[in-house]
């Protein structure tokens, strides 16, 4: 039998096999590496030394994971959804620009576990052919729907675009990233940035 019809091919795909045990082990093993690594070196960390350390050589990591991003969109693939799953809750909030704004700096707030993760999800936003662009695109459309709330309620401008305040929230992100001795300049700049957006 045949695979599923590519749209832009009009050619049959194969179906995707399952992963065989000992690869999905592998898989894990570099995912769970590449997390604390990240989390310890930031998102530059060095490739070679988390499959060393997930004791693999490069040419697995490669195999599983093409480039940086890709092994990037699989360690924040948690977050991504504990993120989702927040825009659910506050889609509902009596006051959706203060929701709004809420949810932004959770994304701060993840942003700033792992050095280099904003100035990433910066240029994946311009790129669509990044593997991060998967974390990004289900970003924008949660926090398009929150910002289409706080703006049919009155309380947030007509003329503020997702792209733009995930653009901005990523900025914040990388300036207090860039602040360490500041721990509250990220909070001070939502804070500007729900003024501005009023």
């Amino acid at each position: 039998m045949a695979g599923p019809i590519s749209m832009e091919t009009g050619t049959a795909r194969p179906p995707e096999r399952p992963m065989r045990a000992d690869a999905r082990r592998n898989h894990e093993r570099l995912v769970g590496v590449a997390r604390t690594a990240f989390a310890e070196h930031g998102t530059d960390a060095s490739l070679e030394d988390i499959a060393r350390r997930a004791g693999l050589g490069i040419g697995t990591l490669y195999r599983h994971f093409p480039n940086r991003h890709a092994l990037m969109n699989a360690v924040f693939q948690d977050a991504l959804c504990s993120l989702l799953d927040h825009s659910r809750e506050l889609a509902g909030a009596e006051a959706p620009c203060r929701a709004l704004v809420d949810w932004l700096g959770a994304i701060v707030t993840h942003a700033g576990e792992y050095r280099g993760l904003a100035r990433a999800l910066m240029s994946a936003s311009q790129d669509r052919t990044s593997a991060l662009t998967q974390c990004h695109l289900p970003l924008r459309e949660a926090g398009a729907g929150l910002l289409r709330r706080a703006q049919e309620s009155g309380s947030v401008r007509a003329d503020v675009s997702i792209d733009d305040l995930l653009q901005l929230t990523n900025a914040i992100a990388l300036a207090a990233e860039q602040s360490p001795d500041d721990p509250e300049l990220a909070e001070r700049l939502l804070r500007l940035t729900l003024r501005g957006l009023k």
